[in-house]
């Protein structure tokens, strides 16, 4: 496969929808899914993460989350010992003797996740057999649900896609005649999940739930009544089995930049039978605080061009903010996975000349980008350093997920986060 630009010509009103895709497939630069724990343990806040794995990741898991071992976060590494690894022990029992222990010690536990990694798999632990088995005995004061977090085949994000995928099951049936409800999927920041809350209910939308939930015995009803709204782009498994269960997504952009936000709002509201008058009236300060807010950068960034490495699936959401609300260019926005039952809308409004690019083989792209020298490059924190050495402006695409980003109030905010690497640069340079 050439690591050449496509140049298709796509019909200008399509975006990028139709044009051609560079699928690549190679060595990749990403994080395994355990890092999705960093910002789902704080979300839940009576559960507990649990995973099965190796010293390494606990090593990385303290790392990434900055957290000290005395610190009691609501994540923890059952370790997987040597004896374990030559069979020298039976490892259910090791694990039911962990968990007996940590629920002994964190009685406020409601929801216990076991999450596999690489060291489980290798070792052919089925988890989902524990699971049933220490549910059945902690139940029910404790629910016990696995996933895996493995980085063998996965990225980062689709940690959370994993774990909110195993929620589903066991979320409680909406009543068959209840009225229409909005869910909104996806980890969110506590302070972004109560402005859309105040949001809707100003659009008269009240009966509306929030997937993840802040507590275990919280966690939404669904049924054919439940209309979706994906707050994240990486969730196509949880949406393929609330979809199962009978719920509707409501197809829009994400709900990033002024733009983003009024269309993911103005989805739901349409279908709610919320008036268009109203709605422009219940939205208009807030939309008009987050152009203003978003314009304050745009003088730096318009113009500049932008490369994205493939590592969130918030790449293409991003590219379209930062190129119809800034002005930037993008000249690749790689994804890990192109699904395109989610991104349609977010690939029409990307401009015609930009590439997309899906799967990674990381060094034809290095090349690409190295060509290209773009303005800002966005990638992960194993490129970064390497490519700042080099003389090229990054952004860690991490960054993104850990920081609240979505809504009209953190319009600002995302848009500073890309103007930062420009400054700093500017200043080194003086």
């Amino acid at each position: 496969m050439s690591g050449a630009p496509l140049r298709a010509a796509p019909t200008p009103a399509a975006g990028c929808a139709e044009r051609p895709v560079l699928r690549e497939r190679g060595q990749r630069e990403v994080f395994c899914g355990l890092t999705g724990i960093i910002w789902l343990h704080r979300k839940i806040q009576d559960a507990f993460f649990l995973i099965v794995g190796s010293r390494t990741c606990a090593h990385l898991m303290q790392s990434a989350a900055g957290v000290m071992i005395f610190a009691e976060p609501r994540f923890g590494t059952a370790v997987i010992e040597e004896r374990d690894l030559a069979g020298l022990a039976d490892a259910n029992e090791e694990l039911d003797r962990v968990v007996e222990q940590l629920l002994a010690r964190r009685p406020d536990i409601r929801l216990l996740f076991l999450v596999g990694s690489c060291p489980s798999e290798v070792i052919k632990l089925d988890l989902s057999k524990a699971a049933q088995r220490l549910a059945t005995r902690h139940s029910p004061d404790v629910r016990v649900l696995n996933y895996s977090g493995s980085g063998i085949e996965t990225t980062f994000t689709e940690g959370e896609d994993a774990c909110l995928a195993a929620l589903v099951p066991s979320l409680p049936a909406e009543p068959a005649a209840a009225d229409p409800s909005l869910l909104v999927v996806g980890a969110l920041a506590d302070v972004v999940e109560d402005q859309f809350r105040r949001l809707f209910d100003n659009l008269g939308i009240a009966d509306v739930r929030f997937l993840p939930a802040r507590r275990a015995g919280e966690m939404p009803a669904v049924g054919p009544n439940t209309r979706l709204l994906l707050a994240q782009p990486f969730l196509g498994r949880t949406l393929a089995a609330l979809e199962a269960r009978g719920a509707r997504r409501l197809a829009a952009p994400f709900p990033l930049g002024a733009e983003g936000t009024t269309s993911w709002l103005k989805a739901a509201a349409e279908d709610f039978g919320v008036e268009p008058g109203h709605f422009s009236a219940m939205t208009r300060h807030a939309r008009e605080r987050a152009r203003l807010a978003v314009a304050r950068h745009r003088e730096r960034l318009e113009g500049k061009r932008l490369f994205l490495f493939p590592d969130s699936q918030l790449e293409i959401p991003l590219a379209r903010f930062l190129a119809r609300e800034l002005g930037m260019i993008p000249l690749e926005v790689g994804t890990p996975y192109l699904h395109r039952a989610i991104l349609d809308e977010e690939l029409a409004a990307l401009p015609d000349g930009a590439l997309v690019s899906e799967g990674q083989d990381v060094e034809r792209q290095l090349d690409r980008c190295r060509a290209a020298r773009p303005d800002i490059t966005v990638c992960g924190l194993g490129l970064a350093n390497p490519l700042e050495v080099e003389g090229l402006a990054t952004k860690w695409s991490i960054e993104l997920v850990f920081t609240p980003i979505q809504g009209y109030e953190q319009a600002g905010d995302l848009a500073e986060l890309f103007a930062r690497p420009l400054v700093r640069r500017t200043r080194l340079e003086v």
